[in-house]
């Protein structure tokens, strides 16, 4: 299966303009361009739920593309809908204010489950919930709820259980933030020093584990097994993803499915199984079920190649971090890996995880002469065409439109 994955993204991969797409077929050319498309067209594959075999290879790339003909124009790649209302009339065009609506005091609330008697403890508990974070995994969890409920019975309430959900999300991405900055060395986050810079690793590693914990009693009250079970699985989505991104594979094809896979248990599991969460809470049907995750789990993989790209393109003040960070850390992501099919002697580089002097900057040379970051936006564009799919199933609201435009933010956001 990782090959032929491997395979067909190198058959359909696009290219700038400037480099004489191929015809009918903006952003696709490229000296392996014929010999692709036949490569691609004799293969029996399916990918997204499309059966690519039955698809002539010309009409399979505009089907795929048809929404983004300018390579250089992320935007607007789907449908777009009218500004929507909500039932008290009010319009709206910011998904964020409307999902925010049901998150007023989030944080507040956060702090208060953190019951901490020791002063040290507590500030550095709180040290991230202090409302200047994107909050991107709440939003999404409040107007998962709001759709789901509003499809099942048309209720237009957020339960509390539901609301709980979102905060544990949060608290449980915060966590995870904590412990990676202990795992990666990493001295700022969010444009201010880690808790680990500050407080000292040890102290750093207990207090993610005391956010982890508030999280789980806050869990444990909801009272519902189910719903335990599901979040339960993002713990230990988190600690395998990690394990995943210590190890390497020499292969390709292995390369890659490992790199979305721990894409997958590192980011996209926690946004996937907390949609679930509340689609469990406000609606029985195990359809809207499935619809619930397939949408947070292709946002949460979106979101995250995303990420890897702006590792590329923006600056540090823009990310609140530094960049080139994953290089550093001798990772090798999407577009290190599209980078390398086209620059082979990366391939030593990523096996010795970019440790020898000057591979860094060797690795990311190379990266931005390639079509690796394109590659890489684009096949986000690929797994966010996926969620609006998923999630145009439920019965339309704003709050349905309002996660459909959410993942045009996920492609165009810039920190």
């Amino acid at each position: 299966m990782a090959s032929r994955w491997w395979r067909w993204l190198r058959g359909c991969s696009w290219r700038p303009a400037a480099r004489s797409p191929g015809p009918g077929c903006p952003g696709l050319a490229g000296p392996r361009g014929p010999q692709a498309a036949a490569d691609a067209h004799a293969q029996v594959h399916r990918w997204k739920g499309l059966d690519l075999s039955q698809i002539p290879y010309i009409n399979l790339v505009k089907h795929l593309t048809s929404a983004c003909p300018n390579v250089y124009s992320i935007s607007r790649f789907h449908h777009t809908t009218p500004d929507s209302k909500t039932h008290s009339g009010e319009k709206y065009t910011d998904p964020f204010k409307l999902g925010w609506r049901d998150l007023k005091g989030l944080y507040e609330d956060i702090r208060k489950e953190l019951l901490i008697s020791t002063s040290e403890l507590k500030e550095m508990s709180e040290y991230y919930f202090d409302g200047k974070g994107k909050a991107f995994r709440p939003i999404i969890v409040a107007l998962m709820a709001r759709a789901c409920n509003i499809h099942h019975n048309n209720s237009r309430h957020v339960q509390a259980s539901q609301r709980t959900i979102a905060l544990i999300a949060e608290m449980i991405h915060t966590a995870s933030l904590v412990h990676d900055d202990v795992i990666d060395d990493a001295s700022s986050r969010r444009g201010k020093h880690t808790v680990n810079k500050i407080w000292g690793e040890k102290k750093a590693v207990l207090a993610g584990d005391l956010i982890l914990s508030a999280a789980s009693i806050a869990l444990a009250r909801i009272g519902n097994t189910t719903v335990i079970s599901i979040l339960t699985q993002v713990i230990e989505d988190l600690v395998r993803g990690e394990f995943l991104q210590l190890g390497s594979k020499e292969n390709e094809n292995e390369r890659f499915a490992h790199y979305l896979e721990k894409t997958f248990k590192k980011t996209a599991s926690l946004i996937a199984n907390s949609c679930k969460a509340v689609s469990v809470l406000g609606c029985p049907d195990p359809v809207v079920h499935e619809i619930a995750y397939q949408y947070g789990k292709n946002v949460g993989i979106a979101f995250q190649l995303i990420d890897d790209v702006l590792d590329f393109t923006s600056c540090s003040d823009q990310m609140g971090k530094p960049t080139s960070a994953d290089l550093k850390l001798g990772l090798a992501t999407g577009p290190v890996l599209f980078a390398c099919q086209q620059f082979p002697e990366m391939n030593a580089m990523i096996m010795r995880r970019f440790s020898l002097p000057g591979d860094v900057d060797r690795a990311r040379q190379y990266v931005l002469q390639s079509d690796g970051v394109q590659q890489t936006t684009y096949l986000a564009q690929q797994y966010c065409h996926e969620a609006i799919r998923e999630i145009s199933k439920l019965r339309p609201s704003p709050e349905r439109d309002a996660l459909i435009q959410l993942s045009e933010i996920v492609l165009t956001r810039d920190k």
